[in-house]
């Protein structure tokens, strides 16, 4: 199993946005910073009756459309948050400022959510016409051409993010990584080896040992990840237990996810690998636990897995009413989950 550290994807350029939060809510009127408040609690429907309220207390509208936008991605209903999107757009001035750029990446979101990859594609580009150094949107935009077969465009848009900041490993590793989740992990592979075999870099051990992670060479990731599981915390702690279990020490693996959570800080995804280790060691008591664990963390994105997982636990433990319950739950949640629906199948002949 692998994983991603860093967050920005294709979906959602989330690293470059963050920051523009504080600074809209600053410009922003009351209804508005309402609505924006809404959507970081997820609570969408809420946040489009914030900004109905701030259009007819006059505030601002490219604010107004932008927050739409992002409620109505929120909701999945794309092509509103698109129209939203590019209303907001034409609320601008002749100069361009940050705040176009951050309408513009997730106008390019709405566009690819909503299966119109062209479009998003010419919004990644529009941008880069503007900003060549907009690293963000280059790595996006090959991202997307990888997805439309587009390799050697792909490939392009990759080495123009790559050249903006050659020491930016996070952008060369979430290369590496979409260029694995299209089938072409040797594309990406080269990147990454490029760095290692590169000693005038003098690599930290963190860098050196995630992108050995990624690139399979689990024995140098355990032994640079020990370094700095300490100093690095969870990203360090997440990739050396998964080098354990690619190595198939899967008690030590859960040692170390089990110590981080005792002498650091919790963590949705880390009770999630550990209840994972202690269903392959048979400790089907404490697999349970930690997955119910990490489900009492509110708001974090392992809750899919995580119920699923406190389901196969339940089975393992005999507990076939209660995983029955359970599973109905999960599905009224997650009703297109065709993993869950053959499950279910076999819950109710139990």
């Amino acid at each position: 199993m692998k994983v991603r550290i860093r967050k920005a994807t294709a979906v959602l350029a989330v690293c470059f946005l963050t920051g523009l939060f504080a600074g809209c809510r600053a410009k922003a009127g009351e209804n508005i910073a309402q609505g924006m408040q809404q959507i970081e609690q997820m609570d969408y429907e809420g946040a489009l009756r914030s900004f109905e309220a701030a259009t007819v207390n006059k505030e601002d509208m490219q604010l107004i459309c932008r927050g739409q936008g992002l409620a109505y991605i929120g909701l999945t209903d794309y092509e509103s948050a698109a129209q939203s999107l590019e209303r907001a757009l034409t609320y601008s001035d002749a100069r361009i400022d940050q705040l176009d750029f951050d309408i513009n990446y997730y106008l390019a979101t709405a566009y690819y959510r909503g299966g119109q990859i062209d479009r998003a594609v010419a919004v990644y580009q529009a941008i880069v016409d503007l900003r060549p150094r907009e690293k963000e949107a280059w790595y996006l935009k090959g991202t997307l051409e990888l997805e439309q077969g587009k390799v050697e465009a792909a490939k392009a848009d990759f080495e123009q993010a790559i050249a903006v900041d050659k020491t930016d490993y996070d952008m060369l590793i979430d290369i590496y990584v979409s260029c694995s989740r299209y089938g072409q992990a040797q594309l990406g592979a080269a990147w990454l080896q490029a760095v290692l075999a590169d000693t005038s870099l003098r690599l930290s051990d963190y860098d050196k040992g995630r992108m050995s992670f990624y690139l399979g060479d689990y024995e140098t990731a355990r032994v640079s990840l020990e370094k700095v599981k300490d100093a690095k915390g969870t990203g360090a702690v997440k990739l050396l237990g998964l080098s354990y279990e690619n190595l198939g020490d899967y008690n030590y693996a859960a040692s170390v996810y089990s110590t981080y959570l005792e002498t650091k800080q919790e963590d949705a995804e880390i009770y999630n690998q550990l209840g994972l280790c202690k269903l392959r060691v048979g400790d089907y008591e404490t697999a349970l636990n930690a997955f119910r664990s990490g489900l009492a963390m509110e708001g974090n994105g392992m809750m899919q897995s995580l119920r699923f997982n406190e389901i196969v636990a339940l089975e393992y433990l005999g507990q076939f009413e209660q995983a029955k319950i359970s599973m109905q739950q999960y599905l009224a949640l997650y009703p297109d989950d065709e993993k869950a629906q053959r499950e279910n199948i076999f819950l109710q002949s139990r």
